[in-house]
């Protein structure tokens, strides 16, 4: 006949089966949130890495890149297709930069902020338009991406270069450069300097405006729109509704401003 198991006041506190099934509860738990917290921080790591030398989000604040690029796009830029290839060598593809790239880069103007335009003239090229059509080297370029809205007359716009006046919107270091540099009416663009246009060509602050890029001014090229919201100038939507202070049912919710067509698409 079996002995009939002792009480539980009996057993030793750390031999006590309430204590045993505790103590088992604690080994299952305390793994499961270490593995947690460090699947996490591994995650953390991997971000912050891929944001300081792979890719940044930015976001279009201008028109100057429609119909490209639009108002309320929300860019993943590559910091390192324009990299020299010893950072990384045999990790990630590099290439050098080509005329029709699209970049993001620093204002020469303001340093702390980035804009996105396009390579229009490369080191060395000799530059001009005539009625807002590019010439390089003193053939007409060909540029399926550029769009012409009509803004009226401007002579230093669509005449480039133009040393009989300057423009308001010149900026006045970027006037004298110039001067210098321009022979037979064509502009001359300096070694380790790029020319760079918005795509919306009567609607856009360039080169024309404030100078060239240097290369060391890069940040990267933008390869995919991962987000866009549908409320640029141009469009037929108004504000938000969180703009304007009102609630979202109002006017529907924050999905009805997604422009859904233009979500992961590959910038060209």
């Amino acid at each position: 006949m079996r002995a009939p198991l002792p009480p539980l006041s009996s057993f030793p506190e750390e031999t006590h089966p309430e204590a045993i099934a505790v103590h088992a509860a604690h080994r299952h738990q305390h793994p499961g949130f270490l593995v947690t917290l460090q699947s996490l921080s591994n995650i953390v790591v991997v971000a912050l890495f891929i944001m300081m030398f792979i890719a940044q989000p930015f976001r279009i604040p201008s028109e100057s890149m429609e119909q490209t690029l639009l108002v309320g796009d929300f860019l993943l830029v590559n910091k390192q297709i324009f990299a020299p290839a010893e950072t990384w060598h045999g990790l990630l593809p590099y290439r050098s930069l080509r005329r029709g790239d699209i970049i993001v880069f620093h204002d020469p103007a303001d340093s702390d902020l980035h804009l996105v335009k396009r390579v229009i003239g490369m080191p060395g090229d000799h530059l001009r338009l005539v009625h807002g059509r590019v010439f390089i080297n003193d053939k007409p370029l060909d540029e399926p991406y550029a769009v012409y809205i009509p803004r009226g007359p401007d002579y230093y716009r669509d005449n480039f270069p133009r040393r009989i006046e300057a423009d308001s919107a010149i900026q006045p270091y970027w006037w004298m450069q110039m001067l210098k540099l321009v022979e037979n009416g064509e502009l001359i663009i300096p070694s380790d300097s790029y020319f760079a246009m918005g795509d919306n060509r009567n609607d856009s602050e360039d080169s024309r405006y404030w100078g060239f890029v240097k290369r060391d001014e890069i940040v990267g090229s933008p390869f995919l729109v991962y987000f866009s919201l549908n409320h640029g100038p141009d469009e037929a939507a108004v504000p938000l509704p969180v703009e304007q202070g009102q609630s979202k049912n109002e006017h529907g919710t924050w999905l009805d401003w997604v422009r859904w067509n233009r979500v992961l698409k590959i910038v060209w």
